[in-house]
């Protein structure tokens, strides 16, 4: 797990990264505290709220979230289906967020101007009061909570027989890291539960590329703010972050099925890439050495592709292309043509984060109503039509804080690095040059490189090829402007080398 940490003995650089990273929040115009409104009437409904008279507090579930985590969405609990079948049942529990936020209330107002909880290296920006989103609402270890609860039955390849969802009480019994789950299945040591997450969560992944889908599994970067230091630590997946996904996939798969069929919803749609964006990576694979065969769907060739290797790397970068275009469906009456998020290669819905989501809550109280031939109430109705603006908003917001605060980051750990040189991989190479009109400067072609350490993506200048090994000069590392710039290192020229 590599890592690299702001050296604090640079005074001015730490305060100088607080401030760009406090004025980034500015400009974004970004919601900090809540009204006092908002937070009494938290504590209000939290004080009021009554369990679930449906108990399933006696199925051990269990929840695996990254360190440190509060805000819980989701439980799960695995079993084999019984008397010689060879299938699977899942149970996966959503916290019940709806309880805690009254329609048309002062928490739910809120909610639609946030969008979604924000995560920043100096504290997360959540979507609702911490009274509810880190504690009554939260499915934490030993308490006792109201949720969501989707009850799967499954085949022997793990394909869905039937799904249904239903408010209940549950009571979730271990908290677990993704670190601590892999741990123990690569040692062995895992238990039922967690062999069963495994072999569901593979299965799944088959049945993602039977289907066509795809998942682009680029390596991490993790913005960590810790005594009082900065720094960023760099990570691929681990395998049982995808099978973790698989279900919170399979979960967005029925919803957005119970919605269709019930002719009302929301849905999360993005379109097929077009011929000449999947012209473009073809082509890179071959220029990248690491070809695509015109017989495999592309959701089969990303799995291929090992992010160790620098050519393939900057190969995933290059996949970006294809993931564009997503966005939010609402309907209500006539189901609309466009019902496919193209990665998925099925309908899908939103519909397992409604502690950090808002879309997730309406996605929810739909699929319950519908599975229990329940009216649709008013105010999801009502709201349908303006989520997708809502929710494309937030998420620009959210893209431009990570963005921002990764790029304030990055100038800190190098602001007193100016001039030396780095080992890179380019992973966008720079575009041809093009005649200059008469009197206009030419532009400067520049690209985007992966320093290999510290681990960083970042412009440079130069004339560039994906996939290329390069050594780069720093340039400029401006904390206030949250710019990182590098070139190619001439021939010729020498350069202070890197530490």
């Amino acid at each position: 797990m590599p890592a690299q940490h702001m050296d604090l003995r640079d005074r001015e650089s730490h305060q100088r990264l607080t401030e760009s990273l406090r004025s980034l929040r500015e400009e974004l115009g970004i919601r900090e505290q809540f009204p006092e409104d908002v937070l009494r009437e938290a504590d209000a409904s939290v004080a009021a709220h009554a369990l679930p008279a449906a108990d399933l507090r006696a199925l051990p579930f269990l929840t695996i979230d990254p360190p440190g985590s509060t805000d819980l969405d989701q439980a799960v609990h695995f079993a084999r289906r019984g008397r010689g079948d060879a299938g699977y049942e899942v149970w996966y529990a959503i916290a019940d967020v709806p309880l805690f936020v009254g329609a048309g209330g002062a928490v739910d107002a809120e909610a639609r101007l946030r969008g979604q909880t924000l995560y920043a290296p100096d504290g997360r920006i959540s979507l609702h009061p911490e009274v509810i989103s880190e504690d009554a609402a939260s499915l934490l270890p030993d308490r006792d909570r109201p949720a969501y609860v989707w009850h799967f039955l499954l085949d022997a390849a793990a394909e869905v027989e039937n799904a249904t969802v239903r408010r209940a009480t549950v009571r979730s019994r271990r908290q677990l890291t993704y670190a601590q789950v892999q741990a123990e299945i690569d040692a062995g040591t895992a238990d039922e539960q967690l062999t069963l997450l495994r072999d569901i969560g593979l299965l799944r992944i088959r049945q993602e590329l039977d289907r066509g889908g795809a998942s682009l599994n680029l390596p991490r970067q993790e913005i960590i703010y810790a005594g009082g230091s900065y720094g960023i630590i760099t990570e691929p997946a681990l395998p049982c972050e995808d099978w973790n996904a698989q279900i919170s996939l399979m979960t967005g798969m029925a919803a957005a099925r119970m919605m269709i069929d019930g002719g009302i919803g929301i849905l999360r749609t993005m379109p097929e890439p077009d011929e000449g964006a999947l012209g473009k990576f073809r082509r890179q694979s071959e220029a990248l050495e690491h070809p695509w065969p015109a017989d495999m769907p592309y959701g089969a060739f990303l799995r291929t592709l090992d992010v160790a290797v620098p050519r393939q790397l900057a190969l995933m970068h290059a996949a970006a292309s294809l993931f564009r275009g997503a966005g939010y469906t609402a309907f209500d009456g006539e189901v609309p043509d466009a019902v496919v998020q193209s990665a998925i290669a099925a309908p899908y819905a939103h519909a397992t984060a409604p502690l950090r989501r808002l879309v997730d809550r309406f996605v929810l109280v739909t699929c319950e109503s519908l599975c229990t031939g329940s009216p649709v109430p008013a105010w999801v109705r009502t709201a349908l039509p303006e989520l997708n603006a809502l929710m494309a908003s937030s998420n620009q917001t959210a893209s431009r804080l990570d963005a921002g605060a990764m790029d304030a980051v990055q100038a800190a750990l190098l602001s007193n690095r100016i001039g030396e040189a780095f080992s890179a991989v380019v992973l966008q190479g720079s575009p041809p040059a093009i005649e200059d009109a008469p009197g206009k400067q030419a532009p400067r072609l520049s690209g985007t490189v992966q320093v290999t350490e510290p681990a960083l993506e970042a412009t440079c200048y130069g004339e560039l090829v994906a996939g290329e090994r390069v050594t780069v000069v720093l340039l400029e590392a401006d904390i206030a402007r949250r710019r990182l710039r590098f070139e190619v290192k001439p021939t010729d020229a020498p350069a202070r080398s890197a530490r």
